[in-house]
Protein backbone atom coordinates (compact mmCIF):
# COMPACT_ATOMS: atom_id res chain seq x y z
CA UNK A 1 0.00 0.00 0.00
CA UNK A 2 1.01 3.22 -1.06
CA UNK A 3 2.12 5.88 1.72
CA UNK A 4 -0.12 9.04 2.03
CA UNK A 5 1.45 12.51 0.21
CA UNK A 6 0.56 14.79 3.60
CA UNK A 7 2.64 17.63 1.02
CA UNK A 8 6.02 18.81 -0.93
CA UNK A 9 8.55 21.30 0.12
CA UNK A 10 10.61 22.53 -2.15
CA UNK A 11 14.18 24.13 -0.59
CA UNK A 12 17.68 25.29 -2.13
CA UNK A 13 20.69 24.33 -0.67
CA UNK A 14 24.52 23.84 -1.29
CA UNK A 15 25.47 20.31 -1.92
CA UNK A 16 26.95 18.52 1.23
CA UNK A 17 26.41 21.91 3.40
CA UNK A 18 22.45 21.06 4.83
CA UNK A 19 22.38 21.65 8.49
CA UNK A 20 19.57 22.37 11.18
CA UNK A 21 20.04 26.41 10.77
CA UNK A 22 17.42 28.73 8.49
CA UNK A 23 16.73 28.17 5.92
CA UNK A 24 16.44 24.42 6.45
CA UNK A 25 15.56 23.84 10.00
CA UNK A 26 12.24 25.71 10.29
CA UNK A 27 10.98 25.04 7.18
CA UNK A 28 11.42 20.97 7.66
CA UNK A 29 10.75 21.33 11.29
CA UNK A 30 7.47 23.42 10.55
CA UNK A 31 6.27 20.30 9.13
CA UNK A 32 7.25 17.94 11.54
CA UNK A 33 10.22 16.53 10.00
CA UNK A 34 13.52 14.80 11.33
CA UNK A 35 15.70 17.27 10.40
CA UNK A 36 19.07 15.61 11.56
CA UNK A 37 17.59 12.87 9.40
CA UNK A 38 17.22 14.96 6.15
CA UNK A 39 20.24 17.02 6.60
CA UNK A 40 22.55 13.31 6.74
CA UNK A 41 20.90 11.83 4.01
CA UNK A 42 20.84 14.99 1.93
CA UNK A 43 25.00 15.40 2.59
CA UNK A 44 25.65 11.63 2.07
CA UNK A 45 23.82 11.85 -1.46
CA UNK A 46 25.44 15.41 -2.38
CA UNK A 47 29.02 14.86 -1.47
CA UNK A 48 30.62 14.81 -5.24
CA UNK A 49 28.45 18.01 -5.76
CA UNK A 50 29.97 20.01 -2.92
CA UNK A 51 28.96 23.71 -3.07
CA UNK A 52 26.97 23.78 -5.83
CA UNK A 53 23.08 24.80 -5.13
CA UNK A 54 21.24 22.28 -5.29
CA UNK A 55 16.89 22.39 -5.17
CA UNK A 56 15.86 19.62 -3.87
CA UNK A 57 12.09 18.37 -3.91
CA UNK A 58 10.84 17.26 -0.74
CA UNK A 59 7.71 14.58 -0.50
CA UNK A 60 6.05 14.82 2.80
CA UNK A 61 4.25 11.93 3.75
CA UNK A 62 1.71 11.87 6.44
CA UNK A 63 3.54 9.56 8.90
CA UNK A 64 6.31 12.24 8.92
CA UNK A 65 8.32 10.18 6.82
CA UNK A 66 10.11 11.69 3.67
CA UNK A 67 11.64 11.19 0.24
CA UNK A 68 13.41 13.74 -1.98
CA UNK A 69 14.62 14.13 -5.32
CA UNK A 70 17.54 16.66 -5.51
CA UNK A 71 17.46 18.62 -9.03
CA UNK A 72 20.33 19.86 -11.10
CA UNK A 73 21.48 23.40 -10.06
CA UNK A 74 19.63 25.86 -11.51
CA UNK A 75 20.41 27.55 -15.31
CA UNK A 76 21.11 30.83 -13.55
CA UNK A 77 23.92 29.92 -11.20
CA UNK A 78 25.51 27.38 -13.76
CA UNK A 79 25.59 30.67 -16.81
CA UNK A 80 27.22 33.10 -13.95
CA UNK A 81 30.05 29.93 -13.13
CA UNK A 82 30.31 30.21 -16.98
CA UNK A 83 30.79 33.60 -17.36
CA UNK A 84 33.27 34.00 -14.13
CA UNK A 85 30.60 36.44 -12.94
CA UNK A 86 29.56 37.41 -9.71
CA UNK A 87 26.01 38.12 -10.60
CA UNK A 88 23.68 39.60 -13.30
CA UNK A 89 23.28 42.81 -14.62
CA UNK A 90 20.86 45.04 -12.44
CA UNK A 91 19.59 46.33 -15.94
CA UNK A 92 20.57 43.52 -18.48
CA UNK A 93 18.26 45.18 -21.56
CA UNK A 94 20.97 48.13 -21.00
CA UNK A 95 24.01 46.62 -19.13
CA UNK A 96 26.09 43.31 -20.32
CA UNK A 97 28.03 42.04 -17.73
CA UNK A 98 29.56 39.15 -19.05
CA UNK A 99 29.35 36.48 -21.97
CA UNK A 100 29.19 32.96 -22.69
CA UNK A 101 29.83 31.14 -25.96
CA UNK A 102 27.36 28.78 -27.71
CA UNK A 103 29.58 26.01 -26.77
CA UNK A 104 29.42 26.46 -22.83
CA UNK A 105 25.57 26.83 -23.47
CA UNK A 106 25.01 23.86 -24.63
CA UNK A 107 26.85 22.46 -22.10
CA UNK A 108 25.14 24.15 -19.54
CA UNK A 109 22.05 22.79 -21.43
CA UNK A 110 22.86 19.03 -21.66
CA UNK A 111 23.49 19.11 -17.84
CA UNK A 112 20.08 20.45 -17.40
CA UNK A 113 18.06 18.47 -20.26
CA UNK A 114 16.46 16.03 -17.69
CA UNK A 115 15.24 18.86 -15.61
CA UNK A 116 14.04 20.89 -18.69
CA UNK A 117 10.48 20.49 -20.44
CA UNK A 118 12.58 20.55 -23.95
CA UNK A 119 12.79 17.23 -26.33
CA UNK A 120 15.42 19.08 -28.32
CA UNK A 121 18.75 19.79 -27.54
CA UNK A 122 18.44 23.33 -29.68
CA UNK A 123 15.46 23.96 -27.76
CA UNK A 124 17.13 23.10 -24.06
CA UNK A 125 19.91 25.76 -25.64
CA UNK A 126 17.41 28.41 -26.58
CA UNK A 127 16.30 27.96 -22.88
CA UNK A 128 19.53 28.53 -21.49
CA UNK A 129 19.82 31.35 -23.69
CA UNK A 130 17.53 33.02 -22.68
CA UNK A 131 18.09 33.14 -18.90
CA UNK A 132 21.70 34.34 -19.55
CA UNK A 133 20.18 37.46 -22.06
CA UNK A 134 17.99 38.17 -19.02
CA UNK A 135 20.56 38.10 -16.79
CA UNK A 136 22.42 40.86 -18.66
CA UNK A 137 24.89 37.67 -20.01
CA UNK A 138 25.85 37.92 -23.97
CA UNK A 139 25.67 35.00 -26.25
CA UNK A 140 28.53 35.14 -28.26
CA UNK A 141 29.18 33.18 -31.71
CA UNK A 142 26.10 31.94 -34.08
CA UNK A 143 23.56 29.89 -33.00
CA UNK A 144 24.08 26.55 -34.00
CA UNK A 145 21.31 25.78 -35.73
CA UNK A 146 22.13 28.87 -37.97
CA UNK A 147 19.20 31.72 -36.87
Amino acid sequence: MAKEISGYLKLQIRGGAANPSPPVGPALGSKGLNIMDFCKQFNARTQEKQGQVLPVLITIYTDKSFDFVIKTPPAAVMVLEASKKKKGSAEPNRNKVGSVTWDQVKTIAETKMQDLNAFKIESAMKMVAGTARSMGIKVTGTAPWGN
